[in-house]
């Protein structure tokens, strides 16, 4: 299978990353900033998410956003990316909880609380591990992932707490039907580069010197996570204050706009955490697995063609507010670009032809929910398409 840039050429994802990288920047200048890896980003300067903060010093917190910008705080706040990582012992859908419980085997997991401290206890009916819980990932919503510490070193429970289920289950992809012994089955290690990787999307400020501290990480995506160091524009903004209004555009400039972004530069920004083409390309995510890759899934739709600032994912997605579930509402950013009548043609500024179906509710049909097995819960596809009936899902 090949991949087609923006020009038609086509190139074999098999090709060594950098290789095409340089590729791209010398041959095709218009693609530069499309549909790369996020370590690609990472290398360019500017803010991006997951950046390595050169000093924490420089960040201001969400305290000092909320002086000019309130609602927007608030509202962020509340929303699960904001929740999205916690002492275990804030954890809510532990609270109070003391059947979670699930059985591989011989092998019995528990997670019960113990003084506030919520401990996971794996059993083989003649020893137990047991182990306190130090930080939850996700907030619940959907599932919620544990690590706790071991001599000193992080570990990842074997098990995940899961809404649809009310219960635990396999943490996703971590299923081990037949572990050698009760450590394994109990647990896995988890190295500094993936630890950091976790840390870097789900906090802010945890890596520091190339080593996890989470002594000073704002937990959760904050404003500055995705705009960045905030502190010389505080400072700014409220000079400019002082002196009505003189330097405004100044202290602008202080803080970085993810929404002045291109439409490719737009996806792989979210994707930074959510899947871009290329990560999901070079780390082999392939299958039903990619569908959770959203970034990956837009930019691999017919209808991205180069992109289009109508199609990013801040088009249809307000990261200040909490998703929202009901399926009428995207219909607006659907016929932005799609006509609403079949007596209607397709115009520049409206290229979509209308659908012959239906003018309502059009993901329900063009972007499926589709159920991931391993995370007990179905994910809408954003492999934006005309669904056949028994058709296999594109990967």
């Amino acid at each position: 299978m090949t991949r087609a840039s923006s020009t038609g050429r086509q190139f074999p994802p098999a090709v060594p990353m950098l290789i095409l990288s340089t590729f791209f920047m010398a041959l095709i200048p218009a693609f530069v900033h499309a549909q790369l890896s996020t370590d690609d980003h990472l290398a360019e300067p500017g803010w991006w998410p997951r950046r390595k903060p050169a000093n924490l010093k420089q960040f201001a917190g969400n305290a000092a956003c909320a002086k000019c910008h309130s609602r927007i705080t608030a509202s962020q706040e509340a929303t699960p990316m904001a929740r999205t990582l916690m002492p275990a012992a804030d954890a809510e859908v532990l609270h109070g909880r003391t059947d979670l419980a699930f059985r591989n085997g011989k092998y019995l997991y528990q997670i019960k609380p113990n003084k506030g401290a919520p401990q996971l206890i794996v059993t083989d009916g003649a020893r137990s591990i047991i182990a306190d819980l130090v930080w939850a990932f996700g907030t619940g919503k959907l599932g919620q992932s544990y690590l706790f510490l071991q001599d000193g070193a992080y570990r990842e429970s074997r098990v995940t707490y899961f809404s649809s289920l009310q219960n635990l289950h396999f943490t996703p992809t971590r299923a081990l039907l037949s572990p050698r012994d009760l450590e394994e089955a109990t647990s896995r290690p988890v190295d500094n580069s993936e630890l950091l990787r976790c840390f870097s999307c789900h906090s802010l400020g945890a890596n520091l010197g190339a080593q996890l501290d989470t002594s000073k990480a704002a937990l959760g995506v904050t404003c500055e996570a995705c705009h960045g160091p905030g502190l010389k524009h505080m400072q700014a903004m409220e000079a400019s204050q002082l002196q009505q209004g003189i330097g405004d555009e100044e202290g602008r400039q202080l803080i970085f706009n993810p929404g002045s972004l291109s439409p490719g530069d737009s996806v792989d920004f979210c994707g930074s955490c959510h899947g871009t083409w290329w990560d999901v390309k070079l780390t082999h995510m392939a299958g039903i697995a990619n569908v959770r890759a959203q970034a990956y899934r837009l930019l691999s739709s017919r209808c991205w063609g180069s992109g289009d600032v109508r199609l990013t994912c801040i088009a249809c997605h307000n990261p200040h507010e909490p998703l929202s579930k009901e399926t009428s509402n995207f219909d607006s950013k659907c016929l932005a670009c799609h006509v609403n009548s079949p007596t209607a043609k397709p115009e520049k500024d409206h290229p979509g032809a209308a659908c012959p179906v239906a003018t309502k509710d059009c993901i329900t049909c063009h972007m499926p929910k589709i159920e991931i097995p391993d995370m007990h819960t179905a994910f809408a596809d954003h492999l934006i398409r005309v669904v056949r009936p028994g058709a296999p899902i594109p990967n």
